[in-house]
């Protein structure tokens, strides 16, 4: 059974709904497997600092934490995937994320893990395909549809500014909305894909070439 988590960001805690949600699903705890989205580190804070800490207040500790980023072999990232418990793609820089997951061929060893969760950018990387744009938070001119890892026939937007922005990035975002659901999540809401199934917390939209619904809820 695969379960794979698509997460917005949090401003402080994993509310209560997705902790129960998480400490169900998560049984194994052996390694904690994250992968940077800041991988050429153009921050100076600790990688992963922010992110840990949600697991650390959910009471959700692992035995080893391992990091993936350029500073790190390709044989060792491999290793570290291949006997994690679980795999958290970290929020920052998603194209950079991107670059990563392909430059080290990581996309096919993820893709075999039971549970695999990603946070801003790493849930925009666990689509099919996402959009890079402007429009999306990304200091580009030029749009451009990027292959992600695939866990589920959808693309995610993650906690962009949705009212401001989406009549602007329909035309971008068409192509995709052709061929597959988009969905955009803001901040503090989850997306849970378990069995085939969708379960929602917060707010969570759904796109389409006509119009943007919000969800309802269903834990």
């Amino acid at each position: 059974m695969k379960i794979h988590y698509y997460l917005g960001w949090f401003n402080n805690h994993f509310n209560k709904p997705l902790i129960n949600m998480l400490t169900n699903d998560i049984v194994d705890r052996k390694s904690l497997v994250l992968i940077s989205a800041d991988p050429y580190h153009y921050e100076d804070e600790e990688v992963g600092s922010i992110e840990l800490s949600w697991f650390h207040h959910a009471g959700l500790n692992f035995e080893e934490y391992h990091i993936i980023d350029f500073d790190i072999s390709k044989e060792d990232a491999e290793q570290y995937i291949k006997d994690a418990s679980v795999v958290f793609l970290l929020g920052g820089y998603a194209k950079e994320q991107n670059e990563l997951l392909v430059k080290y061929k990581l996309i096919d060893l993820i893709r075999e893990k039971d549970i695999v969760l990603g946070t801003s950018a790493g849930s925009i990387n666990m689509s099919k395909k996402w959009l890079y744009s402007e429009y999306t938070g990304n200091s580009t001119k030029e749009s451009q549809i990027i292959d992600g890892l695939g866990l589920d026939e959808f693309s995610v937007l993650s906690h962009y500014d949705l009212e401001n922005t989406l009549n602007r990035i329909q035309y971008d975002l068409h192509s995709l909305l052709t061929s597959m659901d988009v969905y955009a999540s803001n901040k503090d809401c989850t997306l849970r894909v378990k069995n085939n199934e969708i379960d929602i917390i917060g707010d969570v939209y759904l796109i389409s070439l006509q119009s943007i619904i919000k969800l309802s809820e269903t834990i």
